[in-house]
């Protein structure tokens, strides 16, 4: 049987390399690709991340508000709720005819995901499409040293479920995150601190007692 490794190695392994945020003038290199994730749905309280070529005035990183539209004036009139991204792109684009000719533009959503319990920096993140499970917990600095890879609780759409991101034959780990999930990494078991120490406490106060009914 091969051994089992660390979850710290575990989870590095299963969440591969991070690659690090590149900055990219839009001033000085046209976007080459658009979203290829189709059948995302964005919810209020995501990002939408949108680069026109040569135009930083009309580029930034804008919060989907609860009306389902655009947190800028520029584009609230824009309905990202509900909205296949290639259709949401097409619509920006042509948008921007009114105020750009033949206007390139990219549109990347960051979905709202919540990571929390035995992570160094829970909290509240703003991920690309396509993030792990794995990196999501990895972005939040990783299980810390009481953390348990196998003991996972996800929330998704009301739903609660364990999972152990440590299954390789599963591989929960690799699943794309969604909007609005919550992941919760448990605390490892400890059999002294969970078993043998309570015992001790309870054995220890049953001696107590019984040598106080003694005298």
């Amino acid at each position: 049987m091969l051994p089992c490794p660390s979850p710290a190695r575990l989870l590095l392994l299963l969440a591969g390399l991070w690659p690090a945020a590149t900055s990219r003038s839009a001033a000085q290199t046209p976007p080459t690709a658009v979203v290829s994730v189709t059948n995302a749905q964005l919810r209020p309280g995501d990002v939408l991340r949108i680069t026109v070529w040569r135009q930083p005035e009309l580029s930034g990183e804008f919060h989907v508000l609860q009306s389902g539209t655009i947190g800028h004036p520029l584009y609230q009139s824009i309905m990202a709720v509900g909205t296949p991204l290639p259709e949401l792109t097409e619509r920006i684009r042509t948008y921007l005819t009114r105020l750009v000719n033949d206007p390139q533009v990219v549109i990347e959503p960051l979905v709202s995901v919540a990571v929390g319990g035995e992570v160094r920096t829970p909290g509240l993140y703003t991920l690309p499409l396509g993030t792990t499970i794995s990196q999501a917990i990895a972005q939040a600095g990783g299980g810390g040293d009481e953390g348990s890879l196998r003991n996972v609780r996800l929330i998704r759409n009301g739903q609660r479920e364990q999972i152990d991101l440590a299954d390789l034959r599963v591989n929960r780990a690799s699943e794309p995150v969604q909007s609005g999930d919550q992941i919760f990494v448990s605390r490892r078991s400890n059999t002294f601190r969970d078993i043998i120490g309570p015992l001790a406490s309870v054995l220890a106060a049953a001696a107590a007692i019984i040598t106080v009914s003694r005298q």
